[in-house]
């Protein structure tokens, strides 16, 4: 019996340890989280796991120039830049985005709100191009393999636990 109890257990940890899949888009919900200005006491938000401060600006500040900062090159250019940090960047309980707008505009020395103004496609935000699943490129060029899908973790965890129950 006491086998069974540590396969329930492992079975629990296994569940509450599962991560969820990645976004497509970039969502408008970004921009207005790096321009708020209210109070957010209450509503403390986690560190970002990116380390925005060593990625590489210049797939921006090449192509995004001023004094026109031309809406096609410098929305391009962003999404470039943003789309491999989709899930962290739409994730507002850290503060990914305010962070990445930060550098942006320290190395870019853009105008407030620019991409906020310019960078427009829908309800759902900026439409990232899809990746090849289960990868994202990081600024580097190199890939970083993400998350399995929830269904095919809890489909392998609830074959196991079956398996162990045997």
């Amino acid at each position: 019996m006491m086998g069974r109890e540590k396969c329930v257990f492992l079975f629990a940890v296994f569940f509450l340890t599962l991560g969820a899949s990645a976004s497509t888009s970039i969502s408008d919900g970004v921009f207005d989280s790096f321009t708020s200005t209210g109070r957010n006491l209450l509503q403390a938000k986690k560190a970002c796991p990116v380390n925005f401060e060593f990625l590489n600006y210049t797939i921006i500040t090449s192509r995004c120039k001023g004094p026109q900062y031309p809406p096609d090159q410098c929305c391009s250019a962003f999404k470039d830049f943003a789309c491999p940090f989709a899930e962290q960047i739409n994730d507002l309980t850290t503060d990914c985005a305010s962070t990445m707008f930060s550098y942006i505009n320290l190395y870019g020395k853009y105008p407030p709100g620019l991409f906020a103004s310019e960078c427009r496609e829908g309800k759902e935000g900026l439409a990232c191009p899809a990746l090849p699943p289960s990868t994202s490129v990081n600024a580097s060029g190199s890939q970083l393999i993400s998350n399995p899908s929830l269904l095919l973790m809890a489909t392998a965890g609830f074959l196991v636990f079956l398996f162990m129950l045997l």
